[in-house]
């Protein structure tokens, strides 16, 4: 059945031309595709849509997570860029100014420009 199948994650945005602008030009996506309502991104091997909907923003979960090699690196450059990392009170999490640690784990979150939470992990 489906597990065979690629699957595709899907982010609602308000406003294509900015989230273009943030997904392309901030987190350095490249876009590989663009269908008039949405366009598509690769990250990695991971290809994902960004689409046009009046929904754009609404889920309060992460929408989205880059695993990365150095998360602090990664944060800093992003913050550097003038993104802003989310903070929360999380069981089992400590969190060391926007990084967030259990074990081996590292986590950070940020949204995007419709308030998409988005995260990075290093694990």
């Amino acid at each position: 059945m489906l597990g065979k199948s690629d699957a595709t994650p899907m982010v609602a945005v308000n406003d294509l031309d900015r989230a273009r602008k943030f997904y392309e030009g901030t987190l350095g996506l490249k876009e590989i595709d663009d269908f008039g309502e949405g366009f598509m991104l690769q990250s990695g091997d991971t290809k994902f849509s960004v689409y046009r909907s009046e929904y754009a923003g609404t889920n309060k979960a992460t929408a989205l997570t880059f695993d990365v090699d150095d998360l602090d690196s990664e944060v800093r450059e992003l913050k550097d860029k003038g993104v802003t990392f989310e903070h929360y009170d999380l069981e089992g999490l400590e969190r060391d100014g926007d990084i967030y640690r259990a074990g081996n784990m590292k986590t950070a979150w940020f949204k995007d420009p419709d308030g998409n939470i988005l995260s990075l992990m290093e694990a």
